[in-house]
């Protein structure tokens, strides 16, 4: 690449230094179009923003922000746009194998490395992370029936830090390149010696800083459950997706630091000339295979545990059932939080640890799923009997089922040694990964936010695009993916920019329609939300509560005040809002007049967003060894947190009064929806 030019000759300047004009792809037209048209985009964005007044209202209401619903939108949205991101570079990978039979297609191959590089990173890190981390930010204090997270200002500046990840991997698009050695970086191809570009660096460092952000994430919102819940919430009333946003957060806040501490060493490799991987000079290149997915299986678990308690809501509320085994799931959730740390080595039995090591981590994979299993029972009996309505949400969760179960048992399959051997590095295993990364975390976020869209926004999403998404999107799955266990069998190694063997193509030209059908599912997804803005009139949630639900969420109004709970409800059982509701039934009247109080809730915070600004100078310079930059972008960090540390501001004031009438709105509303009297006013 073009950006390796300034390094090969030792070019560096005491300001600039080693940016030059060379990092810019002058020479390949795909990526600097690619670049100008997004860059072009944020322009016009921008330029529509301000000429329609609502930048003082973005920055006072979102940017600013330190409401735990907006962060969680925030997150939320930032993860789509990056799938739009990431899923353009898949489409650029399998029109790129559709046609390379004898052929070097279209794309170089040191671009289609850094494709398929960015292509992981990007899906991993700032798409499905995003998602599961905005969702939980969204509805935890709702169903614990508490008003905000522990740490409100952190939770912005773990927003920020993210979105600071994925800006310097974009910025990598026209400015240098990214890693051509895929999304983990195996050293000795991403030691200096091989690698001696930028593309590494930008890895490196945008991931250190949303990594940053994500295990502040998980430290507040582990200290959210344990010790923030309603009056009478103990562990055993909690939802199932409380539960498993615990175990993924407590994944979090263990295995992160490793992620961490395993790129700082790879870093000094790079930077000091250290030898933490370097076999030749005494280090060992298998550390850090071990030490990647020692932090990379429990980094599976973080993202599909949420989806897991997601489609737990969604098949107890469409089924109208309390969720089967609740118990059950709890100790399977738990079992599966503790096995994760014990499974990372079936991802390379080929390294030669012995047929000893080899079977006790195959054993260990295989019970793994056994907890698994039970949850997939708990949901099939939760619907068994019940009153099932096939909403879009349900059946991106009846979709999971079957598609997660099929990737479960090619996991199993890859658990055996054996059998791991034949297939190892195969597009079977490309098959597999995708099997259950779009099938159980897409597919949970999808229904989450189909489900949880009203109570963010105040309307649903409309059900005829939403359906028509679905089906293209699961029919494009199999088609794109199933041809990938048959070439892996076959023989085919991933990551091949153009291959030789005949029978290989036809399968890969099936899988390339299947990306395309994949295309057609996100198109519907997009008209989906415009068609639902454009008629949220007649698809306003007016009472709350528009599935019938069954947790602490839907006692709210939609959207929610940004206090959640004009007072904290008292739980007295598992499902503590169907409790409440069946109550009222019974009643035919609502609870008791609470006593209002006044409360204090904390003020909005530039904190994240300028501890942002100044990350991503100090990210940037750091690729680019501009040292001054990256000293006065530590400094202001720095100078920000010191700052916010010792404001004299307090926080905001809600009074009784306010409370109260915004309360009397909510019961008149849950009133009409359970068609029983409404109060009378005072």
């Amino acid at each position: 690449m073009t950006g390796l030019r300034s390094i090969e000759t030792g070019h560096s300047s005491p300001v600039f230094g080693k940016l030059s004009w060379d990092a810019i792809p002058f020479s390949e037209p795909l990526p600097l179009v690619a670049g100008g048209l997004v860059g072009a985009g944020l322009v016009a964005l921008l330029a529509w923003v301000w000429r329609r007044g609502y930048m003082p209202y973005l920055w006072k209401e979102w940017i600013t922000s330190v409401d735990h619903k907006k962060i969680g939108i925030m997150y939320c949205t930032l993860a789509a746009v990056m799938l739009l991101r990431g899923f353009s570079d898949a489409l650029l990978m399998r029109s790129q194998q559709a046609i390379a039979y004898n052929s070097p297609g279209y794309l170089p191959p040191d671009h289609y490395d850094q494709i398929f590089s960015a292509h992981g990173t990007i899906m991993i890190f700032f798409v499905a992370m995003p998602f599961m981390i905005g969702l939980m930010n969204f509805v935890l204090p709702l169903q614990l029936g508490i008003r905000d997270v522990a740490f409100p200002t952190l939770n912005s500046v773990s927003l920020w830090l993210t979105a600071v990840g994925a800006l310097l991997v974009n910025m990598s698009l026209v400015i240098g390149e990214f890693a051509r050695t895929g999304w983990v970086v195996y050293p000795p191809l991403s030691e200096l010696r091989f690698s001696p570009g930028v593309g590494v660096d930008y890895y490196l460092w945008a991931i250190q800083i949303s990594g940053v952000g994500t295990l502040l994430s998980g430290v507040n919102l582990v200290t959210t459950i344990l010790k923030m819940r309603a009056p009478g919430m103990g562990y055993s009333r909690m939802p199932m997706f409380c539960w498993t946003s615990l175990a993924t957060n407590l994944l979090i806040v263990a295995a992160f630091p490793i992620l961490t501490a395993t790129l700082a060493m790879l870093t000094l490799d790079r930077y000091l000339g250290f030898h933490f991987f370097t076999n030749e000079a005494g280090g060992n290149q298998m550390m850090f295979v071990n030490l990647i997915w020692a932090w990379g299986h429990p980094e599976v678990y973080i993202l599909i545990l949420p989806a897991f308690g997601i489609f737990s809501e969604v098949v107890s509320t469409f089924s109208g059932k309390p969720l089967f085994g609740y118990r059950s799931m709890i100790l399977a959730t738990m079992v599966i939080c503790l096995l994760s740390f014990m499974v990372w080595l079936h991802h390379f039995f080929t390294m030669g640890a012995g047929a000893d090591v080899n079977g006790f981590f195959g054993i260990t994979t295989m019970i793994i799923a056994v907890p698994t299993g039970v949850k997939v029972f708990n949901w099939l009996f939760t619907m068994y009997g019940g009153r099932i309505r096939f909403t879009t949400p349900m059946l991106w969760s009846v979709g999971f089922m079957v598609t997660f179960v099929i990737g479960g048992m090619t996991g199993v399959l890859l658990a055996v040694p054996p059998a791991d051997f034949v297939l190892h590095n195969s597009v079977f295993l490309v098959a597999h990964f995708h099997n259950v990364i779009i099938g159980g975390v897409l597919f949970g976020a999808f229904a989450g936010t189909t489900y949880w869209w009203p109570k963010a926004f105040g309307f649903t999403l409309d059900e005829t695009w939403g359906k028509r998404a679905f089906w293209f999107w699961i029919t494009g799955f199999y088609v794109a993916f199933m041809p990938l266990y048959v070439l892996g069998l076959m023989g085919m190694t991933r990551r091949l920019q153009h291959y030789d063997v005949p029978g290989w193509q036809p399968w890969l030209i099936t899988a390339g329609v299947g990306a395309l059908l994949i295309l057609c599912g996100i198109a519907c997804q997009i008209r989906m939300i415009w068609v639902s803005v454009r008629d949220r009139h007649r698809l306003a949630d007016l009472s709350g509560d528009p599935w019938d639900g069954r947790t602490l969420e839907w006692i709210t109004s939609s959207p929610p005040p940004p206090f959640n709970f004009a007072t904290l409800p008292r739980v007295e059982g598992e499902e503590a809002y169907w409790d409440v509701k069946s109550r009222a039934r019974d009643r035919r009247q609502l609870s008791d007049l609470p006593d209002y109080d006044r409360f204090e809730m904390p003020r909005n915070s530039p904190t994240g967003f300028v501890t942002a600004f100044f990350a991503t100078g100090m990210g940037f310079a750091l690729v680019w060894h501009i040292w001054w930059l990256v000293i006065a972008g530590f400094l202001g960090a720095w100078a920000t947190f010191v700052v916010f540390a010792w404001r004299d501001e307090p926080d905001y004031e809600v009074t009784a009064e306010e409370a109260e009438a915004i309360d009397r709105d909510r019961r008149a509303a849950k009133a009409k929806l359970l068609d029983i009297p409404a109060e009378r006013p005072a």
